[in-house]
C-alpha cells in the first residue's frame, strides 16, 4: 500500500516551538499516523537523514536552522480501555494537547492528573520529560507507551519500569532510548481517588477559597490559576516555562550553603539528598527582569526564559549561560537547562 509522504523543503519552524524562534527545517513531515512514521523510516533517503521529533515544541530551544528531518508528531485519538478494580485505564495518541487531555480525563469522571493542568506540550512529550508540578509527575499515573523503534521498524510496547523514570528524565533521554519514538501513553488513573495537596501553595491557594474537602475540579482550577498568575502564556510571550532544573546536591553540600545563605529555599529528597530551588539562586544572582539582547528574564519567575520579541535562539543560549557562569560562581552549583538544545 502506496502510503503519502508530503515532505516539505525549508519548513518555518517559529509556530512549532513555544520560544517562537525563528528557524528552518531542512525537510519536514507532519506525521498524522503510526503507518506513515513507519513508511517514513522505512524509505532509505529519509532513514539516511538526521532527524528531530517535534510535538508541541514546548521543551526545545533551536539555536539554528534544524538541518533535519523533522518529525511532526500529529498523532491524535483518545480512548478509555478496560481498567482494573483498582484503576481507569486511558490512552492518548502521542500528538493529543496534554491540557486538553487531562481536562477530558476529568470530564470522564477520571481524576488523577489534575497537578499536571495547563502544562504545555503533548501527550507523547510527557513520559520523555517525565513532566512535573505541583507534587506529581508523569510516573505516577503512568501505566506503559507505545513506541516505534526506527533500528528495527518495529513498535514495542514498554510498562513503567523500562522507561527508566527520574527527575525530568527518562530512558528516551538516554542513549538506550533516545532513538524511540513515542506513539501513544497510557495512563493508569485512581478509582479510590484523593486530592493531592503536597505542593504548600496549592493547599494555600484551596485554603484562601475556604475549599477544605476538593474535588479534582476544584484541584485544577487552583493549579490553573497558580501557573497563570506565575508564568506567561507561549501564546503572548515566548518561553519554554521553567529553562532550569531544579538542582539536587548532597546534604552536606546543603548545610554548607545554609551557613552562608540562611534563606536559600531548599526541599529534602527520599534519598536524604536536598533539591535547591533554581528560581531562587537565579533572583539571588540579580537576574529576575534582566535581558540580553530580545532574550530576558521573566519578572515574575526567574526561572524562566523568554522571547521579548524576535530573540534568536542563540541569544536565549547566551542569556542562560550567563546565568548558569553566574549561579556556580555565587553558590557553587552548575544548573542544567530543561529544554532540548537543537
Amino acid at each position: 500500500m502506496q502510503v503519502n509522504l508530503p515532505i516539505v523543503t525549508q519548513f518555518p519552524l517559529t509556530s512549532l516551538n513555544t520560544f517562537g524562534i525563528a528557524a528552518h527545517a531542512a525537510r519536514y513531515l507532519r506525521v498524522e499516523s503510526a503507518t506513515q512514521l513507519q513508511a517514513a523510516l522505512a524509505d532509505p533517503a529519509l532513514a539516511a537523514l538526521p532527524r528531530l521529533v517535534l510535538g508541541g515544541g514546548s521543551n526545545v530551544l533551536l539555536t539554528g536552522d534544524v538541518n533535519a528531518l523533522v518529525l511532526h508528531m500529529a498523532l491524535l485519538g483518545r480512548e478509555i480501555l478496560a481498567g482494573t478494580a483498582t484503576h481507569h485505564h486511558v490512552r492518548a495518541a502521542a500528538g493529543e494537547n496534554w491540557h486538553g487531555f487531562v481536562q477530558w480525563t476529568l470530564e470522564q469522571g477520571m481524576p488523577g492528573l489534575e497537578n499536571l493542568s495547563l502544562i504545555p506540550g503533548t501527550v507523547g512529550a510527557a513520559p520523555i520529560q517525565n513532566i512535573g508540578a505541583y507534587g506529581a509527575e508523569t510516573k505516577d499515573y503512568f501505566h506503559s507507551l507505545t513506541a516505534f523503534d526506527p533500528a528495527t521498524g518495529q513498535s514495542v510496547t514498554m510498562a513503567r519500569d523500562a522507561c527508566r523514570f527520574g527527575y525530568r528524565d527518562s530512558i528516551f533521554k538516554q542513549e538506550a532510548g533516545r532513538g524511540l519514538i513515542i506513539i501513544d501513553v497510557t495512563f493508569a488513573l485512581p478509582k479510590a481517588w484523593t486530592p493531592n495537596l503536597r505542593y504548600a501553595e496549592l493547599a494555600q491557594a484551596l485554603a484562601a477559597q475556604g475549599i477544605t474537602q476538593p474535588t479534582a475540579r476544584e484541584v485544577a482550577d487552583s493549579v490553573i490559576a497558580v501557573r497563570r498568575r506565575k508564568l506567561p502564556d507561549p501564546a503572548e510571550i515566548g518561553n519554554a516555562g521553567s529553562f532550569f532544573k531544579n538542582p539536587v546536591v548532597p546534604a552536606a553540600a546543603c548545610e554548607r550553603l545554609l551557613a552562608q545563605f540562611p534563606t536559600l529555599v531548599h526541599h529534602r529528597q527520599p534519598d536524604g539528598s536536598e533539591k535547591l530551588a533554581a528560581g531562587w539562586l537565579i533572583d539571588q544572582c540579580g537576574w529576575k527582569g534582566r535581558s540580553l539582547g530580545q532574550a530576558g528574564v521573566y519578572e515574575k519567575q526567574a526561572l524562566v526564559l523568554v522571547n521579548r520579541g524576535g530573540a534568536s535562539g542563540a541569544e536565549v543560549l547566551a542569556l542562560a549561560r550567563a546565568i548558569q557562569a553566574d549561579v556556580q560562581q555565587r553558590f557553587g552549583v552548575m544548573l542544567e537547562a530543561e529544554p532540548v538544545l537543537v
